[in-house]
């Protein structure tokens, strides 16, 4: 097995350029703050960025817990793959995830430097300091359950393959960690209340929302949605736009992984001139 290893300081674009640059060495699986990662899909480990402070963010990326080593480690054993890419902030911190995972000594040492401009990695920093945003090489759906209620959001880059013959679209997550420089937040529940009320405004047929209970869960919210409709609509339209509009509006707003949403005909209206 080739180990790479892609090298840079933290916040300069490491995990933004990782896809790309395995793409272009015919690298498959890549090592990025805790998890393995294979074709857009999370293998296995833990998420660095999950962690509630620096520290331990750092002791997750460095694989220091025996059970989060053993699960990649043992998940690299049975992918065998040819080679394997390790994103880490200095030499020193690639050689202690190597040695955590028993891996083969690196081969080839990459600086983000040479793969990226100098305006680039400032835009990185800047976008790192200044609005605490992190990439996760990998597609929004594969890591929103994990990082439901917090800032999230696709990123799509299309790239075209080194002969010229293919346009090839990369999807990566933006993300604001628990971590992050701009501190926590929290989202109650009345304010995802009244964000699901005004999501129904101006929805066709819907004369009021009688009553909304949100139930949060580890990997997500299960939203309860009951209406007043009024008479001689199509009712199972109507609570298909509703759920079409609260999971857009949610989702985007707040970040949370909705679980499902269920809408009930309560109470139906009939209007006075009928």
């Amino acid at each position: 097995m080739e180990v790479y290893a892609l090298v840079g300081p933290s916040g300069t674009g490491k995990s933004y350029r990782a896809i790309s640059f395995a793409n272009e060495m015919g690298i498959l699986y890549i090592i990025d703050d805790g998890l393995l990662i294979k074709d857009n899909r999370i293998l296995a480990g833990v998420s660095a960025k999950k962690e509630p402070t620096k520290l331990a963010a750092v002791r997750r990326a460095l694989f220091i817990d025996s059970d989060h080593a053993q699960q990649v480690s043992q998940a690299i054993e049975m992918e065998n793959p040819p080679s394997i890419l390790v994103l880490g902030t200095s030499v020193n911190m690639i050689n202690k995830i190597v040695a955590a995972l028993n891996l083969p000594k690196v081969s080839h040492i990459i600086s983000i430097y040479d793969i990226a401009s100098k305006k680039e990695i400032a835009l990185a920093k800047q976008q790192r300091n200044e609005e605490g945003k992190h990439i996760i090489p990998v597609p929004t759906f594969e890591v929103r359950k994990d990082f439901s209620g917090y800032f999230i959001d696709a990123l799509n880059m299309f790239k075209i393959s080194p002969k010229g013959r293919m346009l090839q679209s990369i999807e990566k997550t933006v993300v604001r960690p628990t971590f992050s420089y701009m501190g926590k937040f929290y989202i109650s529940n009345s304010a995802i209340q009244s964000l699901i009320i005004y999501s129904t405004k101006n929805i066709e047929g819907v004369s009021r929302v009688l009553k909304v209970s949100v139930i949060s869960q580890e990997d997500g919210v299960v939203i309860n949605i009951d209406v007043e409709v009024y008479y001689n609509m199509k009712i199972i339209d109507i609570l298909k736009e509703i759920q079409r509009r609260v999971e857009e509006n949610i989702s985007w707003t707040t970040g949370l992984n909705i679980i499902s949403i269920n809408v009930n005909a309560k109470g139906i209206v009939i209007p006075e001139h009928i």
